[in-house]
């Protein structure tokens, strides 16, 4: 009796073990999307929201929008990005924007793939209406001539009062000038300076990679501190080189207004920045532990992005001119 007992907590032992395994290993995520409001009238606006529940330590690829959700549905406020800690060592993030639409009519938002490896995850799709609050009734209103552009009298007296001020000040200015070159310097005031060339952006980008490089932050925890300022060096770089406002923008936007040869011409540097922007904002927002790899990895993506985009400076009179060395003169 005491045997067959015995062989019978054995067999339940052995079942929940397989029963949590099996629960461990088949973990996925789940994706929900929705908006706050299912109706709103023109011109009024409401919030979006990506939900992603996974377990810490996944990493899942959401969508990215630019400056709109769909054709009509516009993106008002960029992407906000929070983290709430749930049930059972999960989480929830929350990718959230605003929205807004100027016609009347039903929009359908259709569902989105997230992935997490080989793994992928269609969301919901949703609707929002959108509706016109009042009907305008042009056949009431009637056209009337436009009004002449009104014309004020001129203030001669103010005029006269602007002259004698700036004749006042450029008197007391002369005095001043007078005064401190006679009297105290026995020199010229003004001095020519000679400005100095601007650093190229990608000399600029390398300097200030070679700096944080030197620092290494993530060796010693501030994983944050590192990834802005790694962010940081590379908007200001895309900024001057591109032309492009990125110290503003967030990390979509920044991706969405690069050249286009960018995209089809230099795919290498285009995923390398892609990378880059997105751990960061991974550890800036979600508050994410990169690995050591990831974080040498980020580095080395910023130099590659910088390297393969930067513009070519031309050779100066000199080097052009510079007669090349033979090699039997090399060789003496």
């Amino acid at each position: 009796m005491r045997k067959r007992n015995k062989h019978i907590k054995l067999l339940i032992n052995l079942c929940i073990s397989l029963l949590v395994s099996t629960t461990l290993s088949a973990q996925k995520f789940s994706v929900t999307v929705k908006v706050d409001s299912s109706v709103i009238w023109i011109g009024d606006q409401t919030g979006f929201t990506l939900e992603v529940s996974q377990a810490i330590g996944q990493k899942v690829n959401f969508p990215l929008f630019s400056d709109t959700l769909i054709h009509g549905l516009e993106i008002v406020e960029p992407l906000k990005i929070d983290t709430v800690a749930g049930d059972n060592n999960s989480i929830r993030v929350l990718h959230k924007y605003i929205i807004t639409a100027f016609i009347d009519t039903l929009y359908y938002i259709p569902s989105y793939p997230f992935v997490e490896g080989t793994d992928t995850v269609w969301s919901n799709s949703v609707s929002l209406k959108v509706v016109q609050p009042f009907q305008i009734d042009t056949a009431s209103n009637s056209i009337t001539d436009i009004k002449p552009v009104f014309q004020p009298k001129y203030d001669w007296s103010g005029l006269f009062k602007k002259i004698l001020l700036t004749l006042l000040v450029l008197a007391v200015l002369a005095a001043a000038y007078y005064f401190i070159r006679k009297k105290i310097q026995k020199k010229p005031v003004i001095l020519i300076h000679k400005e100095e060339p601007a650093i190229p952006p990608h000399e600029a980008a390398l300097h200030a990679l070679d700096k944080i490089k030197e620092e290494k932050l993530w060796m010693k925890g501030k994983y944050k501190e590192y990834h802005t300022q790694l962010t940081d060096v590379i908007r200001e770089y895309i900024e001057r080189r591109f032309l492009i406002n990125s110290m503003e923008m967030t990390s979509s936007e920044i991706l969405d207004n690069l050249p286009k040869n960018i995209y089809k011409e230099q795919k290498t540097a285009f995923s390398a920045l892609h990378q880059l922007l997105q751990l960061a904002d991974l550890v800036k927002f979600a508050k994410w532990v990169p690995s050591p790899e990831e974080n040498i990895s980020s580095l080395n993506n910023a130099y590659l992005f910088v390297e393969q985009t930067k513009e070519e400076t031309p050779l100066t009179e000199e080097k052009q001119t510079e007669k090349p060395v033979d090699k039997k003169e090399g060789e003496e």
